[in-house]
């Protein structure tokens, strides 16, 4: 198996198991038969592993997640794509408390200052809750583009938050945090597993690399 196979089929795994050889080949644009044949390699050399009960697929284990880090690294430093993807992740950790405040706020109210499940029969609330999904898309499809102009892998990712977004522009609200179908949190939480298995990070040591305004002024000053 090519480095390359290797590489797409782990990380399929990565961002969508326990899955189907079929759910994940078609997820990925992927030959099924091919897929199918590589899952199989990947279980004989301890990468992989067919799970079955209630919670029945393809899974990585310990092992195949290891070399999957290990190839993207390897990615970014063909593609020297390591600095695009290390800014585009920072300016995603700015939008993405957003993103859970907008989920949780679509799911639950408050009413008589207490939390409440969101019965939806208030239409001021939820539109002020979808205008602020609005403003965060708009923010999030150019940050993802000019990271697929870097490396192609991360292409998709915008049609599909557009999908979802202009699905419950219609009034669908299942897309916004549905978790079988590809709901905009399905495809925000796949985005930013992406982001962490390509840098090799942990959600646990995550925080934002950035210098405030005010902060970036006195600097200035302390130096001037």
């Amino acid at each position: 198996m090519a480095d390359s196979e290797q590489l797409y089929v782990l990380h399929a795994l990565r961002l969508r198991g326990p899955a189907s050889a079929d759910e994940l080949a078609a997820r990925f644009g992927h030959d099924p038969e091919r897929f199918k044949l590589l899952l199989r390699e990947l279980e004989i050399s301890g990468s992989a592993r067919l799970y079955e009960g209630r919670l029945a697929g393809w899974m990585l284990t310990a092992t195949g997640r290891v070399e999957g880090e290990r190839l993207l690294a390897e990615q970014l430093m063909h593609t020297e794509t390591r600095a695009l993807v290390g800014d585009c992740y920072q300016r995603f950790l700015l939008l993405n408390p957003d993103m859970l405040s907008i989920c949780t706020d679509f799911q639950v109210r408050l009413v008589a200052d207490a939390e409440v499940l969101n019965d939806h029969l208030d239409p001021t609330w939820d539109a002020m809750v979808l205008a602020r999904l609005a403003d965060l898309h708009q923010q999030a499809v150019p940050l993802i583009d000019q990271l697929a102009m870097g490396l192609s892998r991360f292409e998709g990712y915008s049609s599909r938050l557009t999908h979802a977004f202009e699905s419950i522009e219609r009034g669908k609200t299942e897309w916004l945090t549905g978790p079988r179908i590809d709901s905009y949190h399905t495809v925000w939480f796949e985005l930013h597993e992406d982001f962490l298995a390509t840098l090799g990070r942990r959600r646990s040591d995550e925080r934002v690399e950035y210098v405030s305004d005010e902060a970036a002024s006195a600097q200035t000053e302390e130096q001037s």
